[in-house]
């Protein structure tokens, strides 16, 4: 059943490039469609599909799948972002043939993602890491335009970097392990903690895991490629790309197969605050609506790799509720600026105000997003950062703790900035036409905005048999 996760994606690619392009056009939007909303329905409604291994076979490879409560939240982020930013695609790609080549690009990601959280093979999941980062830079620069080629360039350089310290890495720990399954790894890095080699393959690869996932100081490609990249495109990018590619690998290899290491920790938590901290500075600087989210990405992205590097078990489920919390009010925030730009021409914040009159359900989705963001009862956001600040709070790690807190406090100063230069204020003339965003857009920002509603009203109720679960991967 798990390969059914990258083997439908796959015919679904097959399919629609048959030679019958006018109807497979017609057809592919709604066959990623039925593949998000497939996905989200099976990990929601269907669990038990995540404890059953699978081989997927090959007449030279095989590929071991399985799944645990970090791959079902993993999935079902992947999920919901994807269906959120089809629809973004529909709406805002006007093309004919740039949205079916978008469709295909799309799907080409859904498989490396969800290959990515499935396997159980570090040499695979290098192989469906690389899958994501292709299709993400194709995905930045298909619409061809100088500022999405500029994106692209600095995305694929510095992912290429990436790639050769993960390869190399491989290739060692191959070599002391023998082979490159999680299980065999874990057990040579157990047996050589000793072994300057095997410590330096670690080393190498978390280095192009944090390139991956643009953390400081590796962060350099993230917001050219989240800000020039079609609307659509940095919904997917910032809602689960880097998520998956870098963070979710991060978490899976630091808790599996390369930890617990009281050095990595160390590393991972500095990573983590500085992160944090440089995201939300940088992010208070910014007049470009979404280069500012992009900024704000690299900050929520450094609570989680702060709280993975804290190390107990409240703190990892800290670290993945909040994984999938910034998914969703990322995407939202994303989605909302997709309509801004679509409605009024421009990204530029000075350029607006007063929208709110005129967006009244973009401007309340957004609303919901930034207090997510910044941490304010009773919204999601608020309660995964609760949970790490507490973690950090308990392993004393008190100016970890504080530092946490304050960049809240600096989040929410930008955010409302961003609201208010956006939505607030007196309406320019230049700006009397403009209306609210089509259904494409309008329908998946109240779908982001009713789960970062609901799992914030409900987490009282959902801690002990949803929330505390996840920290069962650590098994």
């Amino acid at each position: 059943m798990l390969s059914l996760f990258v083997l439908l994606p796959f015919l679904a690619i097959v399919m629609l490039n048959l030679p019958l392009k006018t109807v497979t056009r017609q057809l592919a939007l709604w066959f990623g469609i039925a593949l998000s909303a497939g996905q989200v329905f099976v990990v929601i409604f269907q669990p038990d599909v995540f404890w059953n291994g699978t081989d997927l076979l090959g007449r030279f490879f095989t590929l071991r799948l399985q799944a645990d409560n970090l791959s079902m939240v993993m999935l079902l982020s992947i999920g919901i972002v994807t269906f959120a930013a089809i629809l973004v695609g529909r709406q805002t790609i006007a093309d004919s043939r740039l949205r079916f080549n978008f469709m295909n690009l799309v799907l080409l990601s859904l498989i490396g993602m969800n290959g990515t959280v499935l396997l159980t093979d570090l040499f695979s999941l290098y192989i469906f890491i690389e899958v994501v980062a292709i299709s993400s830079f194709i995905l930045i620069a298909f619409q061809r335009d100088l500022n999405a080629l500029e994106g692209a360039f600095k995305y694929i350089i510095l992912s290429a970097v990436a790639t050769v310290l993960m390869l190399l890495s491989v290739s060692v720990l191959l070599m002391a392990a023998g082979d490159t399954s999680f299980s065999s790894v874990a057990a040579a890095v157990k047996n050589s903690s000793s072994s300057h080699f095997v410590r330096f393959a670690i080393g190498i690869f978390i280095c192009g895991l944090f390139i991956k996932g643009g953390l400081v100081p590796f962060h350099g490609w993230l917001p050219a490629a989240y800000s020039m990249a079609p609307a659509a495109v940095s919904v997917l990018l910032a809602g689960i790309v880097t998520k998956v590619s870098g963070i979710y690998a991060l978490i899976r290899l630091s808790t599996s197969v390369f930890g617990p290491d009281s050095s990595l920790n160390a590393v991972l938590m500095i990573a983590g605050a500085v992160s944090i901290v440089i995201g939300a500075l940088a992010a208070t600087g910014q007049s470009d609506f979404k280069r500012m989210l992009a900024y704000s990405s690299i900050s929520q992205v450094g609570y989680i790799i702060l709280a993975l590097g804290c190390g107990t078990k409240l703190a990892l489920v800290g670290a993945v509720f909040h994984l999938f919390n910034h998914s969703i009010f990322k995407s939202l925030l994303f989605v909302n600026s997709a309509a801004v730009e679509q409605q009024t021409g421009t990204s530029d914040m000075d350029k607006m105000g007063g929208l709110g009159s005129r967006m009244p359900y973009t401007n309340a989705t957004s609303l919901i997003a930034f207090l997510s963001t910044a941490g304010v009862p009773p919204l999601a956001g608020f309660w995964s950062k609760l949970i790490i600040v507490i973690a950090l709070w308990q392993s004393g790690y008190y100016i970890y703790a504080f530092i946490a807190i304050l960049s809240s406090i600096i989040t929410l100063g930008y955010l409302l900035s961003m609201q208010r230069r956006v939505f607030f204020g007196i309406l320019s003339d230049k700006l009397q036409a403009v209306r609210e965003a089509g259904f494409g857009i309008v329908f998946p920002a109240c779908v982001l905005a009713a789960i970062t509603v609901g799992v914030g009203l409900s987490f009282p109720f959902i801690f002990n048999s949803f929330i505390i679960p996840i920290g069962a991967f650590l098994k």
